[in-house]
């Protein structure tokens, strides 16, 4: 098996603002795995706020590359092991799982929904993010937008702006990124009308989250307190939903394990994204049959996607018949 990576830089279409800052460009990280003639791919993006240092990950892979291209193709579950005793960071550890079981797929000529054998109908629709801005402009995107699905950015709470998002008669779910105090979620969670709100993501700081009630009105979702398996325990008390995304938990394969045990927990669950190219957000589609609720707008945020795959058109999940995720590079 051989590897392959390189650097790509994705250039937003228009500055992307949220509480953590604003952003015109992302940097990822693709990796190709090849065997034969089939050939897998992952992703991983640079995240200032997950202190993520791609450099380091460029130099780690340099360091495994031949212990990489010595692995026979097995089963992706039992390659997984053999990537998880290499102690990688998670972001890393889920472009390698991704380009496996990609590569995997296409050599088995087997979507990675016919492996798992995962649900391809009924398929969850997507929101888009409607990055920070002046009020009113965030309300002249949802109303302008072809989307039945938004998560609104906001930094803080203004109660008023609360109450003329609820008034809109429309699918909205608010991500504060941390940003809001313990009042302000006192205030959310003690409010009927607020059960409006499809969820309300990440209220407050890592490991701040004890001020929320799950039986409160609030749909209280963890991103960033939600970061594996082991996490989903503690959350009972304080949180309704998780947000699983690939690069946090580590890839396909712990995803798969958590979304077990988050329904066994009776979570509402959400696969989520970061700023990706279509070869995170092909990945990621996978389980749109499987869970409530899903936020995979990265790609369609960009203005150079390289990939095409599994894809999202509207809100709507758009699964290739192709074999893996059905990733092919676009042709330069």
């Amino acid at each position: 098996m051989k590897i392959k990576f390189e650097p790509k830089k994705l250039h937003l279409k228009e500055t992307f603002s949220i509480a953590y800052g604003n952003y015109n460009h992302r940097v990822a990280l693709l990796i190709e795995l090849s065997h034969q003639n089939c050939k897998g791919y992952g992703e991983c993006v640079a995240i200032d706020y997950y202190q993520i240092d791609l450099q380091s990950f460029v130099l780690k892979l340099k360091e495994i590359q031949s212990k990489i291209a010595l692995q026979k193709i097995i089963h992706p579950k039992e390659f997984f092991k053999f990537l998880f005793n290499l102690k990688l960071h998670p972001f890393l550890l889920s472009a390698l799982d991704c380009a496996y079981w990609d590569l995997f797929g296409k050599l088995e000529n087997k979507s990675f929904i016919e492996l798992n054998q995962l649900p391809s109908e009924n398929l969850v629709e997507s929101s888009i993010t409607i990055s920070v801005a002046d009020f009113d402009k965030q309300i002249q995107k949802i109303e302008k937008s072809s989307w039945n699905k938004f998560k609104v950015k906001c930094k803080g709470l203004n109660k008023t702006h609360v109450g003329k998002l609820l008034q809109l008669n429309r699918n909205i779910a608010l991500d504060s990124n941390a940003s809001f105090t313990d009042e302000d979620c006192i205030w959310l969670q003690e409010r009927v009308e607020v059960q409006k709100f499809s969820y309300l993501e990440q209220p407050r700081p890592i490991d701040q989250y004890k001020i929320l009630k799950k039986k409160g009105f609030a749909n209280w979702m963890a991103d960033e307190d939600c970061q594996n398996l082991a996490s989903l325990d503690k959350l009972i008390p304080y949180y309704k939903s998780i947000n699983i995304k690939l690069m946090k938990c580590g890839g396909l394969t712990p995803a798969l394990a958590m979304i077990k045990k988050a329904k066994e927990l009776n979570y509402e669950i959400m696969i989520g994204c970061m700023t990706e190219s279509t070869v995170g957000i092909s990945a990621g589609c996978v389980f749109a049959g499987l869970v409530d609720y899903i936020d995979l707008d990265g790609a369609n945020l960009i203005s150079n996607d390289y990939a095409t795959g599994n894809y999202v058109e509207n809100g709507k999940i758009i699964l290739s018949p192709k074999s893996g995720l059905g990733i092919e590079l676009k042709q330069k």
